[in-house]
């Protein structure tokens, strides 16, 4: 039975925050809010928590699977980040971009089918960026949606559609949901895979 918490989204009480890493630590997949959209996530380094992603999603472990840093020096593991790819995302992180990167080795492979490359994000939000950090690691992110693609952006309806199948929701309030721009940094090759909430103008 999933458990809803309610978490002050500009200052999440850590009683509560511990709760959810709790929660991670032990394997659980949570629902909580970003500065995007609400996000589907476990602990990167959890292969049960990242399958149960796959099958809640309905999606093809093809597909790569983005995740959360706590900050620039935290992309840096998971990531070859070359000196330009570290002065852009300085300028635009926290925020609601996605940058693919070449991923590093420690990078689990289940969330890399076929590719060298992930997505990553330092999303500018209180909750979010309090779960990373007490975490101590990485969390998926996969944006909330319904079968027909509509993204969630309100708890309770997220926890009509999920609720049966998460082990916790973050309630964060109501978020105007707008997927992340996405930029590719591969190869120091710039290229906008989706135009989303951040300003890709830079890059055009």
């Amino acid at each position: 039975m999933h458990m809803l918490l309610s978490i002050n989204s500009q200052n999440p009480q850590m009683r509560l925050v511990k709760k959810a890493v709790e929660c991670l630590r032990n394997g659980g997949v949570i629902i909580y809010p970003t500065d995007t959209v609400y996000g589907l996530g476990c602990d990167l380094f959890n292969k049960k928590g990242i399958e149960k992603i796959y099958d809640i999603k309905k999606r093809s472990k093809k597909d790569p699977l983005s995740f959360v840093c706590a900050d620039l020096k935290d992309i840096s593991r998971y990531a070859l980040v070359s000196d330009y790819a570290y002065k852009t995302m300085r300028r635009l992180l926290p925020g609601p971009y996605t940058f693919i990167l070449q991923a590093s080795r420690l990078v689990p492979k289940i969330i890399l089918p076929k590719r060298q490359t992930t997505g990553i994000r330092v999303p500018d939000h209180p909750i979010c960026q309090a779960l990373v950090q007490e975490l101590g690691q990485p969390i998926i992110s996969t944006s909330v949606k319904t079968e027909q693609g509509e993204l969630l952006n309100d708890p309770y309806i997220i926890r009509e559609h999920f609720g049966h199948c998460v082990d916790i929701i973050i309630d964060g309030g109501i978020i105007p949901a707008e997927p992340s721009s996405v930029i590719s940094l591969a190869d120091d090759q710039i290229e906008i895979l989706r135009v989303g909430k951040g300003d890709v103008t830079a890059f055009q």
